[in-house]
């Protein structure tokens, strides 16, 4: 392990930073139509998720409580984003599944974000831009436990 080098602390700091900047880049293009990041993360898990899901499979998939995930779908049912629907299999629970505007949120969402990360970008050369890009997918590995 080298010692002289950026803690975990410091390297935490600065991704952290990076990230909320890249939040910030998209929460200005959007304006009202700002979404928070852990709707954005239920609706993304949603997506991936491939169909309807039950909040308490959705809770675990993202990791937090169950309380937690109803207020996010609420939120995001108000807005027209998922809906709610009885399980055909087990009457006493309910599923979640992305409505086709919860499709277009999160493809809209996307394409802000990366406009946003593609803005600070800027603030590098193409070189420092692929070794940065690099340089994090060497962080990242190849096992993507997330």
């Amino acid at each position: 392990m080298v010692t002289d080098g950026p803690t975990g602390a410091e390297f935490l700091t600065v991704l952290h930073a990076a990230m909320r900047a890249v939040r910030c880049e998209a929460d200005a293009q959007m304006g009202p139509e700002a979404v928070a990041p852990g709707q954005m993360r239920m609706l993304r898990a949603l997506a991936r998720a491939g169909g309807s899901t039950r909040p308490g499979e959705l809770a675990e998939m993202l990791g937090v409580s169950p309380r937690s995930v109803t207020s996010k779908v609420d939120a995001a049912e108000r807005a027209g984003d998922v809906v709610r629907r009885p399980d055909p299999s087990d009457r006493r629970a309910t599923l979640v599944e992305l409505t086709p505007r919860g499709r277009a949120t999160l493809e809209r969402l996307g394409r802000l974000r990366a406009s946003g990360a593609g803005g600070l970008l800027e603030h590098l050369t193409v070189d420092e831009q692929r070794q940065l890009v690099a340089l994090l997918q060497k962080v990242v590995g190849d096992d993507r436990r997330c």
